[in-house]
Formats: C-alpha cells, sequence, structure tokens
C-alpha cells in the first residue's frame, strides 16, 4: 500500500513540476530534450556545474563533464548538467555551454544565496550541490548526481562554517547521488547537522559512510540499501511523505581507486594550515585546499576525483532508470484497475494507435525523384491514441479501447502513454503495432503520407463488446473511423438502445463514409469532418455535393454551411474543420450560440452555424501537421464534458491545435488545461466568431 501510495504521490510530485518547468521565463530554462524525457517518463539524471568551473582545471573540467554525461547516456538515461549562462539557469547544456563554462575565467560560483545577485547581473557560472537542486527539483528531475557534497568545516563547531548544502537538503525533496562529505571536512559533524535538518543517509551494502576518496571513514549510515531497486523504491517512500527534505545516497568509490588515505590527510592539513595563514574563508576555501592537496599529492586526488565522478554517474543513472521503470510498472498496474470500475471512465474512445514518424524537408517545396534534405522524428498517433492522449491532459479520464502488435514498437507506445488508461488496448501476437509515415514540405504542408494500419482491423466488434459496462455508463463515446464498419455500426446500435452520445471523428476520406453506408450515422451525435470529408459524406448519402471544393473564404463557409444542413436532421452538432479558414459549429441555436451538450432526446430546433478564424502560424513554426483536428476535438471534448459553453469549447480547441502544430508531438506534451485556457489570451487576439442561421 505504502509503494503504490507513494508512487502516485512521485508522479503528482513531477507532473507538478513539469507544468511548471515548460514556463521558460528568462530566467530559466530547461533544454527540450531534457523537457521531452521527462514528459514521456524517461529516466532524467541532473549534474552539477562547479566541478566544471572549480573543481578541476582545464582540459580536465570540460573532458569529465563530458564524458560523465556520456556515461548517463549509455546507462540508458538523459543528462541535464545544470549551469548559469548569461544570467539564466539552464537545465541541460549543450557542448557550446559546456564549453564556455569550462574556459570562461569570469566565471561564479552560484550557492543558493548567490543566485538572485547572478541571474540579475546576467553573468555565467557553476551552480553548486544546493543550487542544482533548486533547479533540478523545479524542472521534475528527482535525482541529482555530484562527486560529494559540501558539510561543517573542520573547526565548524567554532567559525560557524557550514555549507548550504546541507541546509538545501533539510528543504528541498530532491536525491542526492555522491561519494559521500568532500574530504576536506568534518564529516561526523555533518552527519550529525543533517540528522538534524531530517535528511535520510543511505547507500551501499554496508552501513559504513564513505570518506569521498576511501570506502570507509570510521562513521556508520543510519540505512543502507544494496542496489538501484532498492533506492528506487526509498525515493517515492521519501517523498510521499511531504516532508520537504531530501535523501542522500552515500556511494562509496570503488577500491581500486581509492587513494592513500595516510597520504592524502597529511596533505589536507597542510592545505587547511596554509589557508589560515593567508586568512581565507567562506567560498575561498574549499577551491583552494582542492587545488593545494591535488599538488601536494601530484595529481593522485584528481585521479581519484574523476574515478569517483563516473562511478556516481552510473549508479545514479541506475537509479533513475529503476525508478522511471517502477513508475511505469505501478501507472499500468494503475491504469488497469482503473479500467475495471465504470465510475472511473467519464469518456471512452474507440479508435487507432500509430507509430508515427515525420519527416520534414528543409526546402519549400520537395523534389520528387531524389534526395532532399529534412529531419526524421519519431512519435506517437493514431486518432483514437491521439484523443484519449488530449483528453487525458484536460483533466478526464478516458478508457482508450483499441489493438496493437505484441512487438517493440507496442512497448514504446505503452512507455509513451503511461499517463493514460490503456487497459482496454489488446496486444496481440502475430500482429504489427500500426506505423504511419507523414512527409512535410519546409512549408509545413504534408507532401504524402503512408501507413501500414492493418491491425486496426483488430477492433472488432466482439472484442469492443467486452466493455458494456465502460460504454453504458460512459458520458460520451468517441469512434475514429480506422476502426471497422462492423464495429462502428455496433457502436451506434449499442448508443441508440442506452441512449448514449457518440462522437465520429471521420479521420480522413475515404473512411469517413464508413457510418453512412447504412442507417448507423443517425445514430450520431458529434461528428467532426473536415471540407474533403464533408463532401465525402454528403455524396455517400446522394446529395448534392460540388465536384471540387471552394478555396475562396466565403464560398468555403457558404459550401461547409450547405452541406451541413441534411446531415443536421439527425446529428446533433457538427464541427467542420476548414485549416486556414478556422473551425465551423453548426447545431442548435441557443442565445446567440451553439448548443453543445449532449442532448437527452432529439427534438425540432433552430439551427445556427458559428465560424471562428483560425489562430495564425506561421510556417517555419509548423513541427507537425498530422495531430492538429485531433488536439482541436479532444480539447473541444474535454470543454463539453467540463460543462463549459460553446465559445469556450472551441477556443479551448483552437489554442490546442495552434500547440500540435508547434510541437514535434502530435499532441503536445505541454498541453494542459492551463495552456488551453481561453482567459490567458488578451481579448484583442481572439476574433468574434460570425453567427449564421441555417434555415
Amino acid at each position: 500500500m505504502l509503494k503504490t501510495l507513494s508512487g502516485l504521490v512521485l508522479r503528482k510530485r513531477i507532473t507538478t513540476y513539469q507544468s511548471r518547468q515548460y514556463k521558460n521565463d528568462g530566467l530559466f530554462r530547461v533544454h527540450p530534450l531534457v523537457s521531452q524525457a521527462l514528459a514521456e517518463n524517461k529516466p532524467v539524471v541532473a549534474l552539477e556545474s562547479t566541478i566544471i568551473t572549480h573543481g578541476m582545471p582545464y582540459p580536465h573540467n570540460l573532458r569529465t563533464a563530458k564524458e560523465v554525461e556520456a556515461i548517463v547516456r549509455k546507462e540508458g538515461a538523459t543528462p541535464a548538467t545544470v549551469g548559469v549562462i548569461e544570467g539564466e539557469v539552464r537545465v541541460g547544456l549543450t557542448s557550446e555551454e559546456l564549453e564556455h563554462l569550462a574556459q570562461c575565467t569570469s566565471s561564479v560560483k552560484a550557492s543558493r544565496r548567490d543566485l538572485p545577485y547572478v541571474l540579475s547581473k546576467r553573468l555565467s557560472g557553476g551552480t553548486t550541490v544546493s543550487a542544482t537542486m533548486i533547479a533540478a527539483h523545479r524542472a521534475g528531475v528527482p535525482v541529482f548526481v555530484t562527486g560529494g557534497i559540501g558539510g561543517v568545516h573542520r573547526d565548524g563547531e567554532n567559525t560557524l562554517d557550514i555549507s548550504a548544502d546541507l541546509t538545501e537538503l533539510g528543504r528541498t525533496p530532491i536525491a542526492v547521488v555522491s561519494a559521500g562529505v568532500k574530504y576536506i571536512l568534518d564529516i561526523g559533524r555533518t552527519l550529525e547537522f543533517l540528522e538534524t535538518q531530517g535528511v535520510c543517509v543511505t547507500y551501499g551494502t554496508s552501513k559504513n559512510f564513505p570518506a569521498f576518496f576511501s570506502p570507509q571513514s570510521g562513521f556508520s549510515s543510519p540505512f543502507n540499501v544494496c542496489n538501484p531497486e532498492e533506492a528506487a523504491e526509498l525515493i517515492p517512500a521519501t517523498l510521499s511523505l511531504d516532508l520537504g527534505s531530501g535523501l542522500l545516497l552515500a556511494v562509496p568509490i570503488p577500491e581500486e581507486h581509492a587513494a592513500a588515505g595516510q597520504q592524502i590527510e597529511e596533505a589536507i592539513q597542510a592545505a587547511v594550515t596554509e589557508a589560515r595563514a593567508e586568512g581565507l574563508t567562506g567560498g575561498e576555501v574549499t577551491p583552494f585546499v582542492l587545488q593545494k592537496v591535488n599538488d601536494l599529492t601530484r595529481g593522485q586526488v584528481l585521479r581519484a576525483n574523476i574515478a569517483l565522478i563516473h562511478n556516481n554517474a552510473k549508479v545514479g543513472s541506475r537509479i533513475a532508470c529503476a525508478l522511471s521503470k517502477q513508475m511505469s510498472e505501478g501507472t499500468l498496474k494503475e491504469r488497469r484497475q482503473c479500467g475495471k470500475h465504470p465510475a472511473d471512465t467519464d469518456v471512452v474512445v474507440i479508435g487507432g494507435i500509430n507509430v508515427d514518424f515525420i519527416a520534414k524537408g528543409k526546402r519549400k517545396t520537395l523534389r520528387f525523384g531524389e534526395t532532399n534534405p529534412g529531419s526524421l522524428f519519431q512519435s506517437f498517433g493514431g486518432v483514437g491514441r491521439n484523443l484519449a492522449d488530449s483528453l487525458s491532459r484536460l483533466g478526464q479520464r478516458p478508457l482508450l479501447i483499441s489493438a496493437t502488435g505484441a512487438d517493440s514498437s507496442s512497448d514504446a507506445v505503452f512507455k509513451h502513454c503511461q499517463h493514460m488508461n490503456m487497459s482496454g488496448v489488446a496486444r496481440l501476437k502475430q500482429q504489427s503495432t500500426a506505423t504511419y509515415c507523414s512527409v512535410m514540405a519546409g512549408s509545413g504542408e504534408m507532401v504524402l503520407g503512408l501507413g501500414d494500419m492493418d491491425v486496426h482491423q483488430q477492433i472488432t466488434e466482439e472484442y469492443v463488446s467486452q466493455f458494456e459496462k465502460q460504454l453504458s455508463s460512459a458520458t460520451l463515446v468517441c469512434l475514429d473511423g480506422n476502426v471497422p464498419v462492423t464495429t462502428i455500426n455496433y457502436v451506434c446500435s449499442f448508443g441508440t438502445k442506452h441512449n448514449l452520445n457518440v462522437w465520429f471523428e471521420p479521420t480522413d476520406s475515404d473512411k469517413a463514409r464508413k457510418p453512412f453506408l447504412s442507417d448507423a450515422w443517425k445514430s450520431l451525435s458529434y461528428i467532426s469532418p473536415n471540407l474533403a470529408e464533408l463532401c465525402t459524406i454528403n455524396r455517400s448519402l446522394g446529395f448534392p455535393t460540388p465536384e471540387v471544393p471552394p478555396n475562396a473564404a466565403d464560398e468555403v463557409l457558404a459550401t461547409a454551411v450547405a452541406l451541413s444542413r441534411p446531415l443536421l436532421e439527425h446529428i446533433h452538432c457538427l464541427i467542420v474543420t476548414l485549416g486556414a479558414h478556422g473551425i465551423l459549429v453548426c447545431g442548435e441555436h441557443d442565445g446567440g450560440s451553439v448548443n453543445l451538450q449532449p442532448r437527452k432526446q432529439k427534438r425540432r430546433r433552430k439551427l445556427c452555424a458559428l465560424h471562428y478564424p483560425a489562430l495564425p502560424v506561421l510556417p517555419e513554426e509548423t513541427a507537425n501537421v498530422s495531430g492538429a483536428g485531433d488536439s482541436l476535438a479532444g480539447a473541444l471534448i474535454a470543454g463539453v464534458l467540463q460543462q463549459r459553453d460553446a465559445d469556450s469549447c472551441v477556443r479551448m480547441g483552437l489554442l490546442a491545435a495552434r500547440q500540435s502544430l508547434v510541437s514535434p508531438h502530435p499532441i503536445a506534451t505541454t498541453l494542459s488545461l492551463d495552456s488551453v485556457d481561453p482567459n490567458n489570451v488578451q481579448p484583442q487576439q481572439w476574433a468574434k466568431p460570425r453567427l449564421m442561421y441555417i434555415d
């Protein structure tokens, strides 16, 4: 029970951190790779930078920093080195930024106390343990690796020289992996101070607390955990208590790299004596003593220092990976349990899951028959998955019913979709997970799409019928055009029997006709086609349809209204997406707007249409066009389920669509209720919708 509760609290805590992390405000910035890893619940390891700016001479500092990042990546985690670049705290540094800090002679050593001044003066520098903890905590990184933490200085009982690292551990909930306390400090008094701060100190196969370059210091840790898995269980157990304090995982240096303790101790005493003679105090002491000890031991300390940092990075990365795995398994277990309780599901989504590959050329137009320069990005899509993803990020609890293969692609899908209820997804042997490739020109327009979607035919009537309890209790059931016609007919029939509201997302022009091949469509409450799909639907029903869809704005609008009219005899509401021309919402007139709330029964009504212009997105900002319509529909559905007025629902959809267009993912990982709140947009940025009455 404690483990489950701990996992829930930690996930909530990390989600909260991530919602803050994306608000880069000029003082704080998270590298896109780190943001993406956090959003996908992949392991991330924070790293400090004073070792670069003040811990080692150039080029040892730069080489060590790059080696440590390489170790983190090799172990399967994403490194997030923290530093200050021209007054901005950055979580995750580029190679150029690492080089800049390594060679910057004017870099400052930034602790908690120093950060406000350093940022206000637009300075650059390395972050100490305390400052790195602050940045990692804000970014949502639960594991931080360093060489050694600061502590109580020798003779600290008289000087009161105590590192801010200790008080930070007492008030910032993060797991710090180090080789114990820096060897020039008073280890016994440091442990006493950590106890006062309520910091849990542990790690290693024994309770011997390490003395930086020696596996033993003569002092004991109160507890110990023997491996990364045990450490990973300890982290959420610590954070779930909401004590506000952190966790110190003191990793002993490997025996083969432990330097001769007596030689180092003699060098320390000599260096400390010389520091006192020169009148050095506070932050001046540590770098002076470190350099002096290194000189006296002829570089032996430097070599051992590098070795222990490498070891800490390896251990910390394994802990981060184990933590990520435990959280993933816990989430899937909870989601499967959630699917067993109808009351936990307010909307059911039945549709496809894809692994998407987005290929975008650098040229405005692509040249066929030759290799075009561009980039390739993998993401996760499928209309059903996209709808469920957006709803999950916007406060709903959708159950996704779908099918994938039992392959590595489906493993990746489930890992990416840990925030969703995937208990209704069948993983089938002898099947391949659906794959889709979109080729885009540099202008942002899609040139070609290729898909292997055969597994969607396994979302059969027989399989979906296993979820009749969830279907009958849902406020809304969403269908996408990927599922077989027989399944669509079954859901529509079931909806009529149980008076359910069914939303149909056509997916593409060919699949749009599926419900309209019979009278099944008369059971639909909502459909969300684009203009081409709307033409196909009308053509399937034998209604007059233009041979070529118009391009001019007024003609597009008039055509969409005319094509919507006959469908509104049975369908409650149409949401017609018009690309650059915006969105048209057609349905029952209600006080100068459209009634989007689910209907309880069919009745004669006065019809109208509302036209909303699209929110502008520059072509060079467009990263992915495959999920804009799904994002719009998902946010609009979320607004309907939250009983918001039509204007708010549509504006939520437009904001979600814009986020999707500028994100590499079909559903932006930054999508949240806050990000689609129309009140967060200046009123003058909204164009007034146009109301039209339909005869």
